[in-house]
Order: C-alpha cells, then sequence, then structure tokens
C-alpha cells in the first residue's frame, strides 16, 4: 500500500472517528448567542458574527452574496454541474463541496467553518454529522419565502442593515415594474420546468409563480394548487394544463435535465403549437435554476429583470 493511499485512510478514518465520537468545536459560554433557525433548532453562535461560513443550498449561497458576504465554499445548485449561472461571477472563488443534498464531509471538515448554513436539508443523520463540525443552522424549510430566510442569515450574521437595504430596493423595483406592466394585468403567466421526462409545471408556492402574483400577473388555476415544487412531468395528451397567455419554460444549463433538442422537438408538437401562448408568439425559455429552484434575494431581482426583457417588448 502506498503513502498515499494510507494517508487517505488516516484522514478518513480521523473524520468518521470525529463525526461518530463527538463535537469537533466547543465555544465558551461568554461567547454563545443562542439563535433558533427554520426547523425550530436552537444552536449556539459566537457572540462575534462568524467569519467561516459554508452554504448547502442555493438560497444559501444567494443570501451570503447578496449581503456581500462570500463563503468559503458552498454546494453546487440542485441538477447542475456548478454554481447556479446567474451567481456564477459572484461566487468566483467559492470552493465547491459537491451536490445539494450529499456534500463532501471531508471538504467540509478540511474548511474548518464557524458556521454551515444549511437550508433545505432534511436529512437529520447528515446534520447531525454537522453539528459535530460547526454549528448548523436551516434558513429554510418547506415553502418559507426567501425574504424569511435572508432576515434570518442577516441576523446570524450580523447583516441586519443590509437586508433592510435589499427588500427596499426589492420593493422599489416591484412597484415600478408593476406598473410598466399595467396592459399585461389580467393576462395568466404559466411556468414550466423542462425535465428529462417532459414539461412540468411549477405549484402554487414556487419561488418565481409568487413573485408574479406581487407583479399582478395570474397563475393558471391548475398550477395554484399547494406547495413549492412543480408536477409530475405532463404527456402530451395533457399539455392544455400548462396552456396560459403567457408561457415560461424553465431549462437548466447544464447537468442531466439540459437537453435543448428534446424541448426544440417539444415546441414543435402540434399539441404545444395550439396552445394559446405559442399562437400568440408568447413562449419564452428561461433559465431553470434562476426561475425554477428555490429563489433569494438576487434571484429575484434578476427574474424581475427577466419579466422586463420578455414581457414588455410584446403587447
Amino acid at each position: 500500500m502506498n503513502a498515499m493511499m494510507m494517508n487517505r485512510r488516516r484522514s478518513n478514518g480521523a473524520l468518521l472517528s470525529a463525526l461518530l465520537g463527538g463535537s469537533l468545536f466547543s465555544l465558551p459560554a461568554q461567547a454563545q448567542r443562542l439563535v433558533r433557525d427554520a426547523l425550530g433548532r436552537e444552536q449556539a453562535l459566537p457572540a462575534v458574527a462568524p467569519g467561516r461560513v459554508l452554504a448547502l443550498s442555493e438560497r444559501d449561497l444567494d443570501c451570503l452574496l447578496a449581503l456581500g458576504l462570500k463563503p468559503l465554499a458552498s454546494t453546487q445548485g440542485r441538477a447542475q454541474a456548478g454554481f447556479p449561472p446567474y451567481l456564477a461571477a459572484r461566487a468566483e472563488g467559492v470552493a465547491s463541496l459537491g451536490q445539494f443534498a450529499h456534500p463532501s464531509l471531508d471538504r467540509v471538515l478540511a474548511a474548518r467553518p464557524d458556521l454551515i448554513l444549511a437550508g433545505g436539508l432534511a436529512d437529520a443523520k447528515l446534520l447531525a454529522q454537522l453539528e459535530r463540525i460547526a454549528p448548523t443552522l436551516s434558513s429554510h424549510s418547506g415553502a418559507d419565502p426567501w425574504p424569511l430566510s435572508l432576515q434570518r442569515v442577516a441576523n446570524w450574521l450580523g447583516r441586519e442593515a443590509a437586508a433592510a437595504d435589499l427588500m427596499q430596493r426589492y420593493a422599489q423595483r416591484v412597484a415600478g415594474l408593476r406598473q410598466r406592466l399595467a396592459a399585461q394585468q389580467g393576462r395568466t403567466v404559466s411556468l414550466v420546468r423542462w425535465t428529462p421526462q417532459g414539461p412540468a409545471y411549477m405549484k402554487g408556492q414556487a419561488f418565481a409563480g409568487l413573485l408574479l402574483g406581487e407583479l399582478g400577473l395570474a397563475r393558471p388555476p391548475r398550477q395554484q394548487e399547494a406547495g413549492p415544487g412543480h408536477s409530475a412531468p405532463l404527456s402530451r395528451e395533457a399539455l392544455a394544463e400548462i396552456d396560459a397567455d403567457w408561457l415560461f419554460i424553465g431549462m437548466f444549463g447544464s447537468g442531466a435535465a439540459h437537453d435543448p433538442q428534446a424541448l426544440a422537438a417539444l415546441l414543435a408538437q402540434p399539441e404545444f403549437r395550439e396552445l394559446r401562448a405559442a399562437r400568440a408568439g408568447r413562449v419564452r425559455q428561461v433559465d431553470a435554476a434562476l426561475w425554477t429552484v428555490t429563489g433569494g434575494p438576487l434571484a429575484a431581482l434578476a427574474v424581475l429583470d427577466d419579466v422586463e426583457r420578455l414581457m414588455l417588448s410584446v403587447g
């Protein structure tokens, strides 16, 4: 057995022992402040805002970057080969921790974090392992809206003023764009994610769907069902469920769900071409990593930019 393999085994053994044997960190009682996360769990944080932070979801990465903070490392975007494209430039220099929900514990441990943001993770065993490395907080759970996550992260990291400025900027942007979209009021907007099995519509509490509602735009009745996720993929016979005055189809820019040829085939199907949006020339392709995931302050502002660009060029 060569030296490299022996060192790797020692490293893995030390990691496993640490994770199973107890916490790797401790704080003096006088240096702690207790906070509660989205899962209702109490965690002790340093009295001084943590400086070495890891992000284990797109929303956590989005919130940190929006607050002017760059994490040491982050998991990649869901169903993608890297960070979400709309965050890539801001996230330059941020190391990868692997896939969402499957972070590399070796990399997490090597980063020596002060705080791990684990929004959206539901694996109790994984959360317990992460808690033994550093305080681990969930910024969102279920259908929690992104402004709530932003406020939590800002409170944990002492960036309340920056969060307030962001929310003011967002509110002003929404109000201005809603006025400019006055001619579109009363029209419906269908929000769809392309999957390898076919199109799936986003449900009523999906991030971008809620944002469209703030702009005074309605979703088709079928797309108002409860939940933040998406439907099962639809067959050709069920395409009427994505019909609306406008149709936005989200495709990921990388990964298994990136299949432009399959999407082009859908757009060419007679059943699709009979949809109201298709007949009116109001079908638009958007970035699924931006429109159909969990959202965040930077995602919200970017979606508003897309809406302005895509909807105000056509009557």
